[in-house]
């Protein structure tokens, strides 16, 4: 077990390869600025990741991705969660706080398709896949003959479920694919006028506990004020 100490710092983490890449982008960007800083990173599981069939919104929508998380900082398990900062809630719990934002990536959304089809050639009543009600409802918009459903799972899962059950396309944030470098397999990235992206999508947050301001003064120097 790592032990945290003046000289090293513990991120939290969820497992999937998506959250590891973001964390392992925060332990390189705390490298650069504190060279003799040791960084370790701990992979918890969230609820989110457990149960990965019930719809987010029977157990608490995105907040079942921070939780365990946000669990482990308090109890002084992790000096830092690294979070997908749309995932965070608009009220921490007490005693944790938003230490930084570091450099953000593309916020736009993306179309993953059967045979990298844009958006607009895809045939009439198929099947795009999206957990998001924001996402489904713009579509629905610019296409009304296309169906929708839910999915849940990680990027490679959503991405390997196109071309399944009658699944012609899977939505995602640009982001994601894009820290991955799968970013050549979107067939269409939707400008923001076509799909407004969500609230933060593309940042990251970094939640560390509200008084420990040896981690506050160290995380305000991979922020990014751009």
């Amino acid at each position: 077990m790592v032990i945290a100490s003046d000289n090293n710092i513990i991120l939290g983490s969820r497992g999937s390869a998506l959250a590891l890449t973001q964390a392992e982008l925060v332990r390189r960007l705390l490298r650069e600025r504190f060279p003799g800083l040791r960084v370790d990173i701990s992979i918890i599981r969230t609820e989110g990741d457990i149960d990965r069939t019930s719809p987010l919104s029977s157990f608490g929508g995105r907040g079942a991705f921070v939780r365990s998380i946000e669990n482990a900082l308090l109890a002084g398990e992790v000096d830092v969660a690294v979070h997908s900062l749309k995932d965070l809630p608009s009220r921490l719990p007490e005693g944790l706080a938003l230490g930084a934002t570091p450099v953000r990536e593309d916020p736009r959304d993306a179309l993953v398709s059967r045979d990298n089809l844009d958006f607009q050639a895809l045939p009439p009543g198929g099947i795009i896949a999206t957990g998001s009600d924001r996402r489904r409802i713009q579509l629905c918009r610019i296409r009304p003959d296309l169906a929708f459903c839910d999915i849940r799972g990680n990027i490679e899962t959503r991405i390997r479920k196109v071309g399944c059950d009658g699944i012609e396309g899977v939505v995602l944030a640009w982001a994601g694919l894009r820290r991955l470098g799968v970013e050549l397999r979107a067939a269409r990235v939707f400008d923001p006028e076509e799909v407004l992206p969500a609230p933060c999508q593309g940042a990251l947050g970094l939640e560390c506990r509200a008084g420990d301001e040896r981690v506050l003064g160290i995380l305000r120097k991979v922020e990014d004020l751009k």
